[in-house]
């Protein structure tokens, strides 16, 4: 592909800084399950090596546990130090086609089954079924803050040690237990984790500010956060408590995530939704930090891509579903072989 102004997707292949570490382009595989988690983790690190591949100059794993209070059985982890050779698998093979690899660190929470250890999970209050699970959440102290803040920053530093380039911070989705400090519809505490804006946002910022500690300067921090739950005045809204989330913490990471909540509005149908839907409650962000911004919305048109970055609404174009649908998308976009891409449809099958 030509570099000159003459053409109209040259913007997309752009590098973008984001820290101490430099994006080839504006291309960004988000966080996204692939169906291999541990048990397959051959078959898992060349899936992501693929999209490496692919052009995608990011790429990111999956929700990775951080802590056997939030076991979520088969899903990829970061508990000590036996599994850094897992991810460093991973790793490896996503530098040698010149990516960089994200690792989305999560703990889940009230969502959290722990089917093997058994354990009752974790939440700002006690509470009851927030998931699929047939779980009772019991509430942190402020001993369990403590300790969750410190297995937080073991995972941070063992995704470091196990080679990646950006590691995240995670409050998106509904399945998080930093969402859930975060959203007024859950967390009721009077202390001061809970009850302002300012309150909620304490442990978030003291996990931001942990992991940037651990990772240092050579690694980017990178923030997931759902600016807006989609129910209303109950929960986070991108013109209130999100949006004030944004501006406390906008300088804070080197890059914002951003999305709405849960996983099903994330991801809706192309039944429900047309690309870039999403725009409406992300579009505010930059306005309001430095930093770049990665957002989603099923992006399979590269003009609607350009539209993005040109006007403003977001530095990278974030990719889960179009990522697995054609992982040369990238590539294709850039040889001028738009025919040849393999769009996502959006069915969710």
């Amino acid at each position: 592909m030509n570099s000159d102004n003459t053409n109209p997707y040259a913007v997309l292949f752009e590098p973008v800084e984001i820290g101490p570490v430099t994006a080839r382009n504006r291309f960004y595989q988000v966080p996204h399950c692939t169906g291999a988690g541990r048990n397959y983790p051959t078959v898992g690190a060349h899936i992501r090596a693929v999209n490496a591949e692919g052009g995608w100059a990011v790429v990111s794993t999956e929700q990775c546990d951080i802590h056997h209070t939030a076991d979520m059985r088969a899903q990829i982890r970061l508990w000590g130090e036996d599994d850094v050779p897992f991810h460093a698998r991973m790793t490896e093979l996503v530098h040698q086609h010149g990516a960089l690899a994200a690792c989305e660190l999560v703990h889940n929470g009230s969502y959290s089954p722990n089917h093997i250890g058994r354990e009752i999970p974790l939440a700002p209050i006690s509470t009851p079924v927030q998931g699929p699970y047939p779980v009772h959440a019991r509430a942190m102290n402020k001993v369990d803050i403590a300790n969750f803040r410190q297995w937080h920053r073991r995972a941070a530093r063992l995704a470091k040690q196990a080679g990646f380039d950006i590691v995240y911070v995670y409050a998106g989705h509904d399945i998080t237990l930093l969402l859930e400090f975060l959203s007024p519809r859950i967390n009721t505490r009077s202390d001061e984790y809970g009850g302002s804006v300012e309150n909620r946002v304490r442990l978030f910022r003291e996990c931001i500010e942990e992991v940037r500690d651990e990772v240092g300067e050579t690694c980017a921090v990178a923030v997931r956060l759902a600016v807006d739950e989609l129910l209303g005045e109950k929960g986070i809204t991108s013109s209130g408590d999100g949006r004030e989330i944004v501006e406390i913490l906008a300088e804070l990471p080197d890059l914002w995530d951003v999305n709405v909540s849960d996983w099903n509005n994330d991801s809706m149908t192309s039944r429900f939704a047309e690309e870039g839907y999403q725009e409406p409650y992300v579009a505010f962000v930059k306005s309001v930090t430095s930093k770049p911004v990665v957002g989603v919305g099923r992006f399979t048109s590269p003009d609607t891509m350009v539209s993005q970055v040109k006007r403003g609404v977001l530095d990278f174009i974030g990719a889960a579903r179009p990522a697995i649908a054609d992982p040369f998308l990238p590539n294709k976009i850039e040889q001028g072989r738009q025919e040849d891409i393999r769009e996502c449809i959006g069915c969710n099958i």
